[in-house]
């Protein structure tokens, strides 16, 4: 039952980016299959990530994780549906890792928010998200630490969620919900020496989530 409340209102992410690279793919040929052009580099918008977002407001008001939307030229939202909009960069917070987007879009189903304060050790969590662009995958956990000093890279430290509730590359920005299915926190990040699960994932809890947003 709590995944099916909130499925719908976790939603994918893509971030587009325009890279530069070679047209000239050697033995005389090009891209366009002729043996004429040059070999300048020519800006070309790629797919560079996915990642998993939040719908916090009927009317298209997304969150998501800073590093999820970091870099983009382009933003689009794929809604549960597969409805896919442009998506608006409203603000960004890298401290936190916090973003919010917003579509043109009304009447979605928005997240119910919880209180990550009333957590405790042993609660069961779903974490839902894009891992790997397979969109609405849930897994299940636990609450496995709460207040974890998690250290940024620009040196900030904020009290995280972990959880061993799988957490995976795209699961980023994609909702930690509670047996209610309350929303409790933003998956953030993970922790692997390899870059898969390990059984250490953590979120951002909502207690820092709605002031940030809000702001």
């Amino acid at each position: 039952e709590a995944a099916n409340k909130v499925i719908p209102s976790v939603v994918s992410v893509l971030n587009y980016q325009k890279v530069n690279q070679q047209s000239y793919l050697g033995g005389g040929f090009y891209r366009d299959g002729s043996d004429q052009g040059d070999e300048n580099n020519t800006a070309e918008e790629q797919e560079s990530s996915e990642g998993s977002g939040i719908i916090a407001t009927q009317d298209g008001y997304i969150i998501t994780n800073a590093h999820v939307v970091d870099g983009a030229d382009r933003l689009y939202v794929v809604l549960y549906d597969g409805t896919k909009y442009a998506a608006e960069l409203v603000g960004s917070d890298t401290v936190t890792d916090l973003a919010v987007l917003k579509i043109d879009a009304t009447g979605l189903t928005a997240a119910e928010f919880g209180s990550s304060d009333d957590l405790q050790i042993g609660d069961q969590v779903l974490a839902i998200g894009n891992p790997g662009g397979l969109g609405s995958s849930t897994t299940v956990g636990y609450i496995s630490a709460l207040n974890r000093a998690i250290t940024s890279e620009d040196g900030y430290t904020m009290n995280c969620i972990q959880t061993d509730a799988a957490i995976n590359q795209g699961n980023s920005g994609g909702a930690l919900v509670n047996a209610k299915g309350e929303l409790v926190g933003i998956n953030a990040m993970l922790y692997s020496p390899t870059g898969a699960y390990s059984g250490y994932g953590f979120a951002i809890p909502t207690s820092i989530m709605t002031k940030v947003v809000a702001d």
